[in-house]
């Protein structure tokens, strides 16, 4: 966690037992509160042809969602989804250095199973688009940052239900929640949804199991494990997530 608070880090492996089915019904069926960011992900000749056409902005993103990234980011996580019905993704982590972006790290990734929505509802299957705050943290593993991350709640009540396929067991091992019709501060499994059911809710980057999700971003479990460490509250750390076309709109 930032200077400015404790780390929170709930071992209690069932206490969070009673949010679980909401939770993890909603991380399969909302979306998003903010801008655009979808693509097939720039490859790393793109990416690199983009920063040095200007450093001070994300690659392959337009004004529109430029703009919703806060001026005090220094960490963006830009999800570029492949196209607005497919699900496959690349995630990249861009951190600033002075009033430069640079790329960091970079991970193959999948999206909702439809695609994206920039109006996301209740199980369409559809990852939001737009720009939103990375705030909270957890899963069943324990937390793999031992430093400033962000603040992160382990519990058993994260696992995914064993009447899922198998592949699907361990997606929700490590999970940080898009601030997506949440309230901030509150475990990622937190079932509340400020903008109404209808809207979704519990949408989270988690664990890959090689094929598309209900509306989450999944990918690998090194991914995972390497933003946990990196992302750091006082960094104000934001997803910018969507398909390609809109993501330069």
């Amino acid at each position: 966690m930032g200077s400015g608070g404790a780390r929170r880090t709930a071992v209690a492996m069932a206490a969070l037992g009673s949010l679980t089915a909401a939770a993890l019904a909603g991380c399969g069926s909302s979306a998003g509160d903010g801008a655009d960011a979808r693509g097939s992900g720039p490859g790393d000749k793109a990416g690199r042809a983009s920063a040095t056409a200007d450093p001070t902005r994300i690659p392959d993103v337009g004004d529109r969602y430029q703009r919703l990234v806060p001026k005090d980011s220094r960490q963006v996580v830009a999800v570029y989804g492949d196209g607005p019905d497919s699900a496959d993704a690349t995630v990249v982590l861009y951190t600033k250095q002075g009033s430069a972006w640079h790329r960091d790290r970079s991970w193959a990734a999948h999206n909702g199973t439809k695609g994206w929505t920039a109006d996301h509802r209740e199980n369409d299957k559809r990852s939001p688009v737009g720009v939103f705050t990375l705030t909270d943290a957890g899963g069943v593993l324990p937390d793999p940052d031992t430093g400033k991350g962000l603040p992160y709640t382990r519990s058993a009540s994260f696992a995914a239900p064993r009447w899922w396929e198998k592949s699907y067991w361990h997606d929700f091992d490590y999970v940080i929640a898009i601030d997506y019709n949440r309230v901030k501060g509150t475990p990622p499994n937190d079932p509340t949804r400020p903008r109404g059911a209808s809207k979704g809710g519990g949408i989270w980057l988690h664990m890959d199991h090689g094929s598309g999700t209900s509306a989450c971003v999944s990918l690998p479990k090194p991914g995972m494990e390497y933003l946990l460490r990196a992302l750091d509250p006082d960094a104000q750390p934001v997803v910018v997530m969507g398909d390609k076309a809109r993501l330069k709109a």
